[in-house]
């Protein structure tokens, strides 16, 4: 694994912090289709976050071994590990051509995110989070309910899908889950299926949540192309560092 210095992440506690960082195929037991995933991990990490990107999850262009896919959790992977944890980014299995969202919530896709928690745990002990962006909170929201108590610690569900689809979040069995969860939404989101009023809503149905939380996001500028794209509010545009910052300060002290 190629040792890489993220000259950004210099100077934490008056030290440098290393990461290693490599493009894995993840097999999924489906003959010879694999599971790509961005690994990022450090010494002592507070946690390891299992990022799932929205749209079809692609990689975009793979340049010198790291994807380029716009999206906002894959364009904010280094910021994410900037706060000490270690970072998975989940993309398309090899042998789809799409990640629609009935495939979101059913029973493979579910079994292929477990494969991604089982290699977490085994590059750390630290807890596991998921968090997903669009159409990746339909996925990490649909894993969460489905897997046994205490295979996740957490779930982070950023410009949530909200109606119209199938997987929508207030559509699933959302008050089964028990661990905690951050709603995270941007005030001016325009996307038609992830309205913000109804995502304030969805902490609402969290019964089983031992702790629970929304927060509306301001800020950022200059968004561009589709509303429901990732270089809209949508994708928190241009306050990137802002949202990953509030997200990981509520993983490491998750308060209503």
């Amino acid at each position: 694994m190629k040792r890489v210095l993220l000259g950004w992440l210099l100077c934490m506690c008056g030290l440098a912090v290393y990461a290693e960082e490599q493009m894995v195929k993840l097999d999924i037991g489906r003959g010879d289709a694999h599971l790509p995933i961005y690994v990022m991990t450090q010494p002592q990490a507070t946690a390891t976050l299992v990022l799932l990107p929205g749209g079809d999850a692609g990689t975009g262009k793979v340049v010198d071994g790291q994807p380029t896919s716009k999206n906002f959790l894959v364009r904010s992977r280094a910021l994410f590990a900037a706060q000490r944890f270690n970072v998975i980014v989940v993309f398309r299995a090899s042998d789809l051509q799409r990640l629609d969202y009935d495939y979101r919530v059913s029973a493979t896709h579910v079994q292929e995110l477990a494969a991604v928690v089982r290699h977490a745990k085994q590059l750390s002990d630290a807890p596991v989070w998921l968090v997903g962006t669009s159409r990746g909170t339909v996925s990490g929201t649909a894993a969460t309910i489905a897997w046994p108590p205490g295979t996740v610690q957490g779930l982070v569900l950023t410009s949530s899908v909200t109606s119209n689809k199938v997987g929508a979040i207030a559509t699933q069995a959302i008050g089964k889950l028990a661990v905690p969860t951050l709603v995270v939404h941007h005030k001016q989101d325009a996307c038609k299926i992830c309205l913000p009023q109804e995502a304030a809503r969805i902490t609402d149905g969290l019964k089983s949540a031992p702790i629970k939380k929304f927060i509306m996001v301001e800020g950022g500028s200059d968004p561009v192309g589709d509303p429901c794209d990732a270089l809209h509010w949508h994708g928190f545009i241009h306050h990137e560092k802002e949202t990953v910052e509030l997200i990981s300060n509520w993983i490491q002290s998750p308060q209503n």
